[in-house]
């Protein structure tokens, strides 16, 4: 199969996606030479985002940072949550300290996060 072997190839072909979005839909028969192009190069492009472009595991405290926006709640209201101090907090989200077991089960409950990220696994 093809592959794209630099990153002028592959800026040509992202721009051939964007037009090929421009000119279908969800009402674009899946057999069209449309549709068939677009899927062929976006599989290449995927390809060379994996190797070139590696999303890696986000930290915990960028986790929890996130979370904290998506629930609207200050290092304080955190800490009242979870039944420990601003500073503890602080020290999760500065990367400083990892938590305990007991405190670990307590954020992924408290702010929905997945066991194993909390858990570093």
């Amino acid at each position: 199969m093809a592959q794209i072997k630099s990153e002028k190839q592959y800026e040509v072909i992202m721009q051939r996606i964007e037009e090929l979005l421009l000119i279908t839909d969800d009402n674009t028969p899946v057999d069209s030479k449309e549709i068939i192009e677009l899927e062929m190069l976006s599989d290449l492009a995927e390809e060379y985002e994996l190797e070139h472009y590696p999303i890696g595991t986000p930290s915990l405290p960028d986790v929890i940072k996130l979370r904290m926006y998506e629930m609207n709640l200050t290092q304080e209201k955190l800490a009242e949550m979870l039944g420990l101090s601003q500073s503890r907090i602080s020290d999760y989200l500065t990367g400083k300290t990892e938590p305990t077991l007991k405190v670990a089960r307590a954020i992924s409950r408290q702010l929905n996060i997945e066991p194993g990220i909390v858990l570093g696994s």
